[in-house]
C-alpha cells in the first residue's frame, strides 16, 4: 500500500491525504497483488508463446529475445506516456490520465487520484490561511511575520497602518531596516522577548507603539505591535500627578511637623488632655512626611536619566557602612549583624543609590525580624560566574507565597497593622526595584511564613571588578530556604 498524508496542524481542522490501491485499506494490498501477479502472469505467456514459435522456427533463443525486447518496448511505451502526461499536466489532475491496461494503468489511475486529493487539501488549507489572514487583517494591532533570516514575510493592515509597511514593496526586507530606532534593533537581536519594548511610532513621535516578539519554527519570530499611546499618556500623566502632588505637599507636612516639634519641645506646659493628640500629630506627620520623600525620590528615579559615567567603587565599604547604620538604628532589639564579601571587589554604579537600594533591604530585615535575630548580607558570584548576588537574608517572621510578587507594588501591604506598627511607607521596595533596573539588575525574593526571607539583588557580572568570578562555597545559616521569585 503506498500512503501519503499532508496535515495542517489547528484545534478543530485537519486536512489529511491519502492515496490507496483499492477502495480501502483492508483491500489494497490483495489488489496489489493481484495486479502484480497478473503482469508476472503476462510476461511467462509472452516467453512461452515465443518460445513455442521459436521451437517451431527451430531457433528458440531469438524468438524469446524478440519477445522480451517487444514486452520492454511496451513498457518503455507506457514511461514515455506517462513522462508526456505529467510534463504536460504538472499537477496530474487537470486531464484524465492515459487510457492504459494492467499495473500501468493502476499506476496512472493513482497517480491522477492522488493529484485531485492532493488538490482538495490544497484548496482546503488555502482556504484555512485566507480566512486566518483575513480575520487578523480586522484586528486593530498588528500581526508580523518574520522569516528565519529576520526579513518581513507577511504582515496585516494595522502592520501598515501603524509601522507604513507597504506590499509587496517591503516584503523580504530585514525588519531591521525598516523599524531603525536602535532600541528595536538591540530587542530584536537580542532574542529575550521577556518583557515587551515601548517605542515612539516610525515616523510619529506623538504615537507610543508595543513590540512583542515570539520565536516559532526555524528561527521564525511573530510580531505583535500595539499601539499604547492612550495608556502611555495616563502612565505619565499618573507621575506627574504624583511627583507634582507630592512636591507640594512637601511645604505645608513640613511647616505642621515643624510646629509640632516645637510645641512638642514645651509639653510638659500643656494641659494633659493635649499631650496625646499631639503625639499622635507629630507621628503621624513624619510618617506623611516620609511618603512624601519616598515618594519624590521614586518619581526622580523614573524621570531622571541614568548617569552615563558610573565609577567603581569598593563593595565591601558599601557594606560595611549599611550593615553599620542598620545595626545602630535597631541596636535596641539585640539583632545579631554580620556580612560577607570579597574585600578587593568593586562594583560599577550609583553608590547614593545603591546604598539607599541596600539600606532598605537591610533595614526591612530588622524591622520584621523578632528581637535577638540573625541578619546577614552576602555578596559574590553565582553559577559559573556569569551573575553576581548581593543578598540579605534573615530569619525574621516571612512573608507567605501569595504575597511575594506584589511585594515591590506600591503601597501594597501584607498586613495593614504591621506597617503601621514599623512605620513603614508601603514604598521601600518599589523604590529598591527602580534602583536595581537603572544598575541592570533584578530583585528575586524567597520567603516563607515564620521561616525568613532572602531578598537577592543580581547584577550583570559585567558591573564587578577586581574578582576572578568564581563561586565560593555557600554559606547558609539559615537552612530551608524557599524557591526565589523573580518580582520585576
Amino acid at each position: 500500500m503506498l500512503r501519503i498524508a499532508v496535515n495542517a496542524t489547528g484545534q478543530d481542522s485537519r486536512a489529511a491525504l491519502e492515496y490507496r490501491f483499492g477502495e480501502d485499506c483492508s483491500e489494497s494490498g490483495f489488489l496489489l497483488l493481484h495486479y502484480w501477479r497478473a503482469e508476472i502472469q503476462r510476461l511467462l505467456i509472452v516467453l512461452a508463446v515465443t518460445a513455442l514459435i521459436g521451437w517451431l522456427a527451430g531457433n528458440v533463443p531469438l524468438a524469446v529475445l524478440i519477445g522480451v525486447a517487444g514486452y520492454l518496448a511496451v513498457n518503455y511505451l507506457q514511461l514515455w506516456r506517462l513522462r508526456n502526461w505529467l510534463k504536460g499536466n504538472p499537477s496530474a489532475i487537470q486531464t484524465e490520465p492515459p487510457e492504459s491496461f494492467g499495473l500501468w494503468g493502476e499506476v496512472f489511475d493513482g497517480i491522477y487520484k492522488l493529484g485531485r486529493q492532493e488538490q482538495k487539501s490544497r484548496d482546503y488549507l488555502e482556504n484555512i490561511i485566507s480566512k486566518a489572514q483575513e480575520s487578523l487583517s480586522a484586528l486593530e494591532i498588528a500581526v508580523i511575520m518574520i522569516d528565519g533570516e529576520d526579513c518581513l514575510d507577511w504582515w496585516n493592515l494595522a502592520g501598515s497602518r501603524l509601522l507604513g509597511f507597504e506590499y509587496p514593496r517591503d516584503q523580504g526586507h530585514p525588519v531591521t531596516n525598516l523599524v531603525r530606532d536602535p532600541g528595536f534593533s538591540k530587542y530584536f537581536h537580542n532574542a529575550d522577548y521577556s518583557e515587551p519594548l515601548k517605542l515612539p511610532a516610525p515616523g510619529d513621535n506623538s504615537r507610543t507603539l508595543e513590540f512583542e516578539i515570539a520565536l516559532f519554527g526555524e528561527q521564525e519570530r511573530l510580531m505583535i505591535v500595539r499601539d499604547v499611546t492612550r495608556l502611555h499618556r495616563m502612565e505619565l500623566m499618573r507621575e506627574d500627578f504624583v511627583g507634582n502632588v507630592s512636591h507640594e505637599l512637601s511645604t505645608p507636612i513640613t511647616v505642621i511637623k515643624g510646629y509640632v516639634e516645637t510645641i512638642m519641645d514645651n509639653v510638659l506646659d500643656l494641659d494633659e488632655k493635649w499631650r496625646k493628640p499631639l503625639r499622635q500629630m507629630l507621628k503621624q506627620s513624619t510618617r506623611m512626611e516620609n511618603i512624601v520623600r519616598d515618594l519624590l525620590m521614586l518619581t526622580a528615579l523614573e524621570t531622571k536619566e541614568v548617569k552615563r559615567q558610573q565609577q567603581p567603587f569598593n563593595l565591601e565599604d558599601l557594606i560595611r557602612e549599611i550593615e553599620h547604620d542598620a545595626r545602630q538604628v535597631y541596636q535596641v532589639r539585640g539583632h545579631e549583624f554580620t556580612f560577607s564579601c570579597d574585600p578587593k571587589l568593586k562594583i560599577v554604579g550609583d553608590r547614593a543609590e545603591l546604598y539607599s537600594a541596600l539600606s532598605n533591604l537591610a533595614q526591612n530585615a530588622a524591622k520584621y525580624t523578632p528581637d535577638n535575630g540573625a541578619i546577614r548580607i552576602e555578596a559574590e558570584h553565582t553559577g559559573k560566574g556569569e551573575a553576581f548576588e548581593i543578598r540579605v537574608i534573615d530569619n525574621g517572621i516571612g512573608v507567605e507565597a501569595q504575597h511575594v510578587p506584589r511585594l515591590t507594588e506600591r503601597f501594597y501591604r501584607v498586613d495593614v497593622s504591621r506597617s503601621s506598627d514599623t512605620g513603614g511607607t508601603g514604598l521601600g521596595l518599589a523604590i529598591v526595584k527602580h534602583i536595581l533596573m537603572r544598575h541592570d539588575a533584578d530583585l528575586h525574593i524567597s520567603s516563607e511564613s515564620g521561616k525568613g526571607s532572602t531578598f537577592s539583588c543580581r547584577f550583570p557580572a559585567a558591573r564587578i571588578r577586581g574578582s576572578d568570578k568564581t563561586r565560593r562555597p555557600e554559606q547558609a545559616p539559615f537552612p530551608d530556604q524557599p524557591p526565589r521569585i523573580n518580582v520585576n
